[in-house]
């Protein structure tokens, strides 16, 4: 469908044309990963169908439902067609209250954050009486004089405060950046003319034009009306305003290594570190993030000012300005320009030169969502540290292997080698014991009715490919002569687990692994699953294991009569 797309809206969007390996690319991807999904999804789905009709019921449970959406991605109407397909029912309204639930939480958490759980009723209440939006002074000055315009305790306006109080507080005008454009909020002290001071923690803007210090009354009374010095912690506000240059400069670089499409997905910028996500389809290579780097700090050397204009969105645009996706932006926008290399719209803090950043150290990409890439980096001090540290483990394992720096690598790589080689001789060799233990099993199988079982522990050190490799060979030991059934547990790492496996004879006879299976797997305290002739499941109580084994065999003896 696609290129039916393309043929069809380029037309009318011709950027789908433009950016169409970009974006092509994404959507197969998304295509892909769906196909897991599903997968995965119908295999766990299977598995609470099963423990439902085990129960006895014919629902299955919204918070099963909820679960396979919100944590593997499933959606609800597939699991409602598969669920009808078996015979069950699924407890909608119980999973639209999750989902529910769900929303509100991640609604209440997001503006708490903001406006803590008071609502915004006191803030507009200060804001009313102020008259006027708070002036911010913050890209002029770190300390300035100002007035308390108003005082927030527990989500309720206030006219005082004392000593221990937990406080937001309002003033007509302040050097502090409240948190937004990805850069974290400043912080600092209080002091009022009375002697009184509070510890200013963060700095956010609840609703549009109020800015809002929430920190804690240190010493003495602070009433309404009372004036202040605000006093910026200078340290972080140069730490952080370091650490949001150094990211407009790895965006500028990123784009010109991996092409314009690479923009800017998100941000935040803390104190000594950043973190930078953007757009791109695929990991991006060592190399190329060295090559980064390396442009990056070379550009520190030259001592390029950092510049802030504000003018027109037209006159930006027209100076090639980078503006970010989904922001918005006044008529009057601000723009950050690093010497005339990068210019971008931004209403964050910046360092005056490059030279003042130091240093930027690159720590590594990942992928944070479909088409999106992340870099995190450190800056100035925290990156000379870290680059310490590294020297420091780099000169250890020199003097451990007895080599040169540059031959590190070629050493530790033949060590990894012979490593996973002797794990492989390990593996061979454990698998030898595993099929060796279960050739003397057979002598322990008893008539149950019918059929043969044989049931059997295989301890503490055996996983899930341990014990059905053991239950495989002991029912082609056991033939088919008359109906078989194998049922083994093992323990690795406090999970119990047991294979099930019957043979031909046995199944004629009714006898079902899968059924099997769901039966132990519910004395272990956990589900499973499989087929008529090989099924597998587990638990969390290997203490169960006897009670699990003992299950199954009571359950063959009804069936083999």
């Amino acid at each position: 469908l696609l290129p039916i797309s393309l043929e069809r809206m380029s037309k009318s969007y011709p950027e789908l044309q433009a950016d169409w390996e970009r974006i092509s690319a994404i959507a197969y991807a998304e295509e892909d990963a769906f196909r897991r999904t599903l997968q995965s999804g119908t295999t766990i789905l299977d598995t609470a169908v099963a423990q439902t009709k085990a129960a006895g019921s014919g629902t299955l449970s919204g918070d099963k439902a909820f679960q396979l959406h919100d944590t593997y991605g499933f959606p609800i109407d597939l699991t409602l067609e598969m669920a009808q397909e078996q015979g069950l029912s699924v407890d909608r309204e119980g999973f639209t209250r999750l989902m529910q639930e769900q929303r509100d939480r991640a609604k209440a958490d997001a503006k708490a954050k903001k406006v803590g759980h008071g609502g915004t009723g006191a803030y507009r209440e200060v804001a009313d009486a102020l008259g006027r939006t708070v002036e911010f002074t913050g890209y002029d000055e770190v300390s300035s004089e100002s007035r308390v315009a108003g005082l927030i305790v527990g989500g309720e306006s206030v006219p005082a405060a004392r000593a221990g109080d937990d406080i937001e507080v309002v003033l007509d005008r302040t050097p502090f950046y409240a948190e937004g454009g990805g850069q974290l909020a400043d912080g600092g002290l209080l002091q009022l003319d009375t002697g009184a001071v509070i510890e200013v923690r963060d700095v956010q803007s609840p609703i549009t034009g109020l800015i809002v210090h929430k920190g804690t009354v240190v010493s003495g009374e602070v009433h309404t009306g009372e004036s202040a010095h605000a006093q910026v912690d200078i340290e972080r506000r140069r730490s952080i305003s370091r650490a949001h240059t150094a990211t407009h400069m790895v965006h500028k670089a990123i784009r010109e290594a991996l092409g314009e499409t690479a923009t800017q997905a998100g941000s935040e910028n803390s104190p000594g570190r950043f973190r930078f996500d953007f757009k791109a389809t695929a990991a991006v290579p060592p190399s190329v993030l060295r090559d980064v780097e390396q442009r990056v700090n070379a550009l520190l050397l030259e001592d390029l000012a950092v510049q802030a204009d504000v003018m027109t969105q037209a006159e930006a645009r027209e100076m090639g300005a980078m503006a970010i996706f989904g922001e918005k932006y006044g008529d009057a926008v601000r723009v950050i320009s690093v010497g005339d290399w990068a210019k971008e719209l931004c209403g964050g803090t910046h360092a005056e030169r490059t030279t003042q950043l130091g240093l930027v150290t690159l720590l590594g990409e990942s992928s944070i969502g479909s088409g999106v890439r992340r870099v995190e980096a450190l800056v100035g001090a925290d990156a000379y540290s870290f680059l310490a540290r590294e020297h420091a483990i780099v000169g250890q394992v020199t003097e451990m292997l007895k080599t040169r720096p540059e031959d590190l690598p070629e050493r530790i790589s033949a060590m990894v080698t012979r490593l996973k080689d002797a794990e492989r001789d390990l593996d061979r060799l454990r698998k030898e014991q595993v099929l060796a233990a279960a050739g003397r099993l057979t002598d322990n199988a008893r008539d149950v009715g019918s059929a043969l079982f044989l049931g059997h522990d295989a301890g503490s050190d055996a996983g899930g490919d341990d014990v059905r490799a053991m239950v495989l060979d002991a029912r082609g030991r056991l033939g088919t002569e008359r109906p078989v059934v194998v049922a083994v547990t093992g323990t690795k790492g406090g999970r119990p687990v047991i294979v099930v496996a019957t043979n031909e004879p046995a199944r004629e006879r009714g006898i079902k692994a899968g059924e099997l299976v769901r039966i132990a797997a519910q004395a272990l305290g956990g589900g499973g699953g499989g087929k008529d002739d090989l099924a597998q499941g587990g638990g969390s109580n290997p203490g169960a294991v006897g009670e699990a084994l003992s299950a199954v065999e009571w359950r063959v003896g009804e069936l083999a009569g």
